[in-house]
């Protein structure tokens, strides 16, 4: 998802196309359930009489295991009928082209971005997207999946920032108040086997510090934004 942003942003760069925001509202009550499903009656919703009838559920919900699923292939129907394509590699990058115009369409969750070249069919996509489901007309994009996009078109320029993003990983892992360094990672490291917990205590206090969170967190960022930080990342 990520790469195929990052590869679509530059096209946008390039050839100075619109990139535009959309937002589903409640986008998993749109899916519909292939299984039979039942639940309690909601309090205070309850048919006097009928306590000990439960609900079948027709429409997917928040809270389903399979209600992501639900949405995305209903969704994956609804844009195909408007004959966009779907990309072999990426399940959520979707293409349509007629004449010289060339839209494409990424979803993620309930994001939608909408690139193109021709103001009018995109704004007549947004129109059409807007009565299959209920939407939020965000404009011009500048922030998605936790990346800031800057954008200088009169200089064909776009840059991307996770800043914003890795302040809030600092702060989860108590780590705000660090020292900024020019690089990456000091030269001269060595580690091995040796500097590992070996006291009781050592190992308790270790077993509290959410090592794989920590870099799988930075991992996000690496695949992104900051790629500057894979081989200090790696090492470790």
């Amino acid at each position: 998802m990520a790469k195929s942003i990052r590869i679509l942003l530059a096209i946008t760069a390039w050839y100075d196309y619109e990139i535009w925001q959309m937002d589903v509202k409640t986008a998993f009550l749109n899916g519909f359930v292939e299984e039979e499903i039942f639940m309690d009656q909601l309090e205070g919703f309850t048919t006097v009489g009928e306590e000990q009838k439960v609900c079948r559920l027709q429409r997917s919900i928040y809270g389903l295991k399979q209600a992501s699923r639900s949405w995305n292939t209903h969704f994956d129907e609804v844009i195909r009928g408007y004959n966009f394509i779907k990309n072999d590699y990426d399940a959520c990058l979707y293409k349509k082209i007629s004449g010289g115009s060339v839209a494409y369409l990424v979803l993620y969750v309930d994001d939608i971005l909408l690139i193109g070249n021709d103001v009018k069919i995109l704004g007549e996509i947004k129109a059409w997207l807007s009565t299959q489901f209920s939407m939020k007309d965000m404009g011009e994009a500048s922030y998605i999946i936790g990346i800031k996009i800057y954008r200088d078109r009169s200089r064909r320029l776009l840059g991307l920032t996770q800043s914003s993003y890795i302040e809030k990983v600092l702060k989860r892992f108590n780590m705000e108040h660090s020292i900024r360094g020019l690089l990456p990672m000091r030269h001269g490291i060595k580690l091995s086997k040796k500097q590992s917990p070996k006291t009781d205590e050592k190992l308790k206090r270790m077993s509290n510090i959410p090592y794989a969170s920590a870099v799988g967190s930075i991992q996000y960022a690496v695949q992104c934004t900051r790629p500057d930080v894979a081989y200090a990342l790696s090492f470790n």
